[in-house]
């Protein structure tokens, strides 16, 4: 099975250009967590998601023991948090956008794409071909269709 025999085709999508408030404001009207950023051509130039907006309101400490990461929460005052906010919603999407987003080839095998989802710890991949933006894969794409035809 191929990545675009999976791929959802219909990608709500976010341009290079847009705010983080028009992102946010996708991310409810269509109940998702992330979508790739494109370019005029529909190239991918990143990948925004709740966790970079998460990254970006909370307010914590980054302690590292050893090769254990704890992420201590610091007390803070609730207007810094308002404020973090307000600030978070004029930026661009791509001031906290991952700009290396992982991709996969549109002929690419489903197990390859289930290997970079798990190995890399993401919940959906963008799907290219010929350097343009042709789908999205979720882990829930790639669970339905593997196992469908066993259960």
């Amino acid at each position: 099975m191929l990545a675009h025999e999976i791929m959802i085709a219909q990608v709500v999508k976010a341009k290079e250009d847009e705010t983080v408030r028009s992102v946010i404001e996708k991310f409810i009207k269509h109940r998702i967590s992330g979508m790739p950023v494109v370019n005029d051509r529909n190239e991918i130039v990143g990948f925004i998601s709740d966790g970079d907006i998460m990254r970006y309101i909370g307010k914590h400490a980054d302690i590292v023991v050893g090769t254990i990461y704890y992420a201590t929460v610091l007390k803070g005052d609730h207007e810094a948090f308002e404020e973090r906010t307000r600030h978070l919603l004029q930026l661009g999407v791509m001031d906290i956008a991952k700009k290396k987003a992982i991709q996969v080839s549109w002929d690419a095998n489903v197990e390859d794409v289930a290997a970079i989802l798990g190995h890399k710890r993401i919940k959906k991949v963008p799907v290219e071909r010929n350097g343009v933006l042709t789908g999205i894969i979720s882990r829930g794409d790639v669970i339905r269709h593997s196992f469908q035809s066993i259960l």
